[in-house]
């Protein structure tokens, strides 16, 4: 061989070299681009305002009747996020009653505000009673100067079917206005999955195992005390299941939040859940990043089950009481309660003080404690 042979194909290897790695790295920005864009539109974060005196409460208000325990902290070190995830991610959760494939219409069933914290790591879940009378905004001019109606109605008002505000966030959005205008709740992300997805994805796991071991449990959720295997109607059944009233119902839905959590974390389940979000991506409405959502996975994963905490506002602040309702004409059932003392353990919430892991869910001694995943 020649020189300028052997020239020619050192050339050549060179060039094909640098159309290896001008390949790659056109593949990983793609990857890069893809990861970081948004699955749906974002939350109006914007609109979302501060109270004047949003801070971390220490204690008691003066003049502020609280029920929320203080609990005091000594911190000697910070870690770093884990995951590569923000220090703290706030996110509404909803649970819409629709049947459907679609997204038109629907009201919020379930409404849960989930703080991870990527630092500790924690989650910890906020259930919202569904029957609060609440003021909610973009609606007055639909409703002929209306603007209060139950809390579950505002995700309706926001969904295509009704569309009172003009936002492509819909009605995930107008319900983070409402909780942020009533309760000062923050959130930056969201996720809204209506009822035939909940069933396809508990039916795509192959399932739930859910373990009842008190009689109340029992009762209120139509199971026999011990471990049962539920499909996806099944499970829906005992979320959707208020023969004790709206906060049985809402620890029925905790139930099944854990022993979901329980098998998308077994080891058979980790693995597939790149393809379940790719396969259900499409029937669930998130703001969430691909990267978001990888993030979110490898927590789960790292998280022990007392870090995964179920909570509630006691439910001596409310009280059951009837509302005239302008839009239905008519006198409706609602739940009244002090807001003031509603938002101040929203702020304990996002601070990270209120409420702490104390007792496994399937064993509560209290109806106000907080309930862990086993």
């Amino acid at each position: 061989m020649s020189q300028s042979q052997k020239n020619i194909i050192a050339l050549l290897s060179i060039m094909a070299c640098v159309l290896l790695v001008s390949l790659g790295y056109y593949i990983f920005s793609s990857y890069q681009s893809f990861a970081a864009q948004p699955l749906g539109p974002a939350m109006p974060i914007s609109e979302q305002s501060l109270p004047p005196t949003w801070t971390a409460s220490p204690g008691p208000h003066p003049g502020l009747v609280t029920y929320a325990p203080t609990i005091a902290s000594y911190i000697t070190s910070t870690p770093g996020p884990k995951c590569g995830g923000p220090n703290i991610m706030n996110i509404l959760v909803v649970g819409a009653d629709t049947r459907g494939d679609n997204y038109t219409y629907g009201l919020a069933d379930a409404i849960r505000v989930v703080r991870v914290d990527f630092v500790t790591p924690r989650v910890t879940v906020l259930e919202f009673p569904r029957d609060l009378w609440v003021e909610i905004p973009h609606i007055s001019d639909n409703l002929n100067g209306q603007d209060h109606e139950k809390l579950n109605q505002a995700y309706l008002y926001g969904q295509p079917g009704f569309k009172y505000w003009d936002d492509p966030s819909a009605g995930p959005g107008l319900l983070a206005l409402t909780l942020n205008k009533n309760f000062g709740v923050q959130t930056e992300h969201y996720v809204s999955i209506n009822m035939r997805t909940f069933e396809h994805i508990i039916d795509a796991l192959g399932g739930i195992e859910v373990n009842i071991t008190t009689e109340a449990a029992a009762e209120s959720t139509d199971l026999s005390i011990g471990v049962h295997h539920l499909d996806g109607a099944g499970a829906l059944k005992v979320a959707r299941n208020r023969q004790g009233g709206s906060f049985e119902r809402a620890d029925n839905q905790n139930i099944v939040l854990c022993a979901l959590r329980k098998k998308l974390t077994s080891p058979n389940i980790v693995t597939q859940i790149p393809e379940l979000i790719e396969t259900f991506k499409d029937n669930i409405r998130t703001d969430f990043t691909p990267e978001q959502l990888s993030q979110l996975a490898c927590l789960g994963t790292k998280l022990p089950p007392q870090s995964i905490v179920f909570t509630s506002f006691p439910q001596e602040l409310f009280k059951q009481t009837r509302e005239f309702d302008p839009v239905f004409d008519k006198r409706i059932s609602i739940l009244d309660a002090d807001f003031t003392i509603l938002s101040d353990y929203v702020r304990r919430f996002h601070a990270g003080t209120w409420p702490a892991p104390i007792i496994p869910i399937s064993t509560p001694d209290d109806e106000n404690a907080p309930a862990v995943c086993e």
